[in-house]
């Protein structure tokens, strides 16, 4: 008697066909899985731009630090603060579909900074670039923030 019993040819072929689909579902889900700690820049929100950031700004010899919690009135923006060269501006912001806006105020009424960013591809949602403007009047110039802790 045979240890493998006589299986029909078509059932061999539907039994293969199974045993590769199984094998790509289980490679699908591990690959998924290694990436889920990883957030694409278009589902980025308010509470991923939470945390500490350091910002470079061109033409600007230190970087700041930005600190940024969730906003007590405005639901999925964020509040903080922005420092650099031992000055503390107060900072409201938001992101959208992977588009950040972020305002400092000097004295907390009127903007006195604006930061127009793109959350970067594949930064896992920790790296923003965009254009950095001083004023209504002031050029823009490039930015990087890198976020340091959540």
């Amino acid at each position: 008697m045979p240890l493998i019993p006589f299986v029909p040819p078509r059932l061999r072929t539907l039994a293969l066909i199974a045993a590769g689909a199984l094998a790509s579902v289980v490679q699908a889900q591990n690959s998924a899985s290694d990436a889920a700690g990883c957030l694409d820049a278009w589902d980025m929100g308010a509470a991923q731009l939470q945390g500490e950031w350091t910002a470079t700004v061109a033409a600007q010899p230190d970087a700041a630090l930005l600190q940024l919690g969730p906003h007590p009135e405005w639901k999925g923006t964020v509040k903080g603060t922005v420092e650099r060269a031992g000055t503390r501006h107060a900072m409201v912001g938001d992101v959208n579909r992977g588009a950040v806006t972020l305002e400092e105020s000097a004295n907390g009424i009127n903007i006195s900074g604006t930061w127009l960013g793109e959350v970067s591809d594949d930064s896992c949602a920790r790296e923003i670039r965009g254009d950095y403007q001083a004023g209504d009047d002031a050029p823009t110039q490039p930015f990087v923030l890198r976020k340091r802790s959540p």
